[in-house]
């Protein structure tokens, strides 16, 4: 069965449209107007090999916070009806990133329970134009979305950017490993209670 996903996101702040495929390679389309934030996208579809495609037309006169958020949401919607009923999955998974003097350590239960552990700290409020507080709003959207546990911690690290992409390159390794196939799970769902959807 193909774990593919399109979202269709629309209000008055923002317009998104999504598509995932699960069982992808890494391909990806990012036009979401915020050039930083596509950066970001493009790491976590290449590090997943979840095959993205994220458009998006927000309120950026205002600023980058509606649409950073919002495609959060539609992506996290996406990812969670991609993977439908969870069955054969890992679940789990945990993957430490380093990126020169960053390190960041991302860990994921597939659980159908959203919540999100965010212990992140930048030195500094922008990364250009981009505010480097939206990251955190980003995982807070995605996590309850898809219905994911996820935790984030950067241990070290002096440069924003590199932070900030430690984070989505350790979430998406994470994510990879997470809703892999299990050889040994074959058709089950990894929980004994018998589903991660309630």
């Amino acid at each position: 069965m193909a774990r593919t996903a399109s979202i269709a996101r629309q209000t008055n702040e923002t317009d998104i449209s999504v598509t995932v495929d699960i069982d992808g390679t890494g391909q990806f389309e990012m036009k979401t107007g915020v050039g930083f934030f596509d950066h970001m996208l493009e790491q976590l579809s290449k590090h997943s090999l979840i095959d993205m495609k994220v458009h998006a037309k927000g309120d950026l006169h205002i600023d980058d916070h509606h649409t950073v958020e919002d495609c959060g949401l539609a992506l996290g919607q996406a990812l969670n009806e991609a993977l439908g009923d969870r069955r054969g999955i890992r679940r789990y998974a945990s993957f430490d990133l380093p990126m020169d003097e960053a390190m960041t350590t991302a860990a994921i239960d597939v659980s159908g329970r959203p919540f999100l552990v965010w212990d992140v700290d930048f030195p500094r409020e922008k990364i250009g134009t981009f505010d480097t507080e939206l990251v955190r709003e980003f995982f807070n959207a995605l996590a309850q979305a898809a219905r994911i546990t996820l935790h984030v911690k950067t241990h070290y690290g002096v440069n924003a950017h590199h932070i900030a992409e430690t984070c989505f390159k350790a979430v998406a390794r994470a994510l990879r490993n997470a809703t892999e196939a299990d050889p040994r799970m074959g058709d089950a769902i990894p929980s004994t209670k018998g589903t991660l959807n309630k």
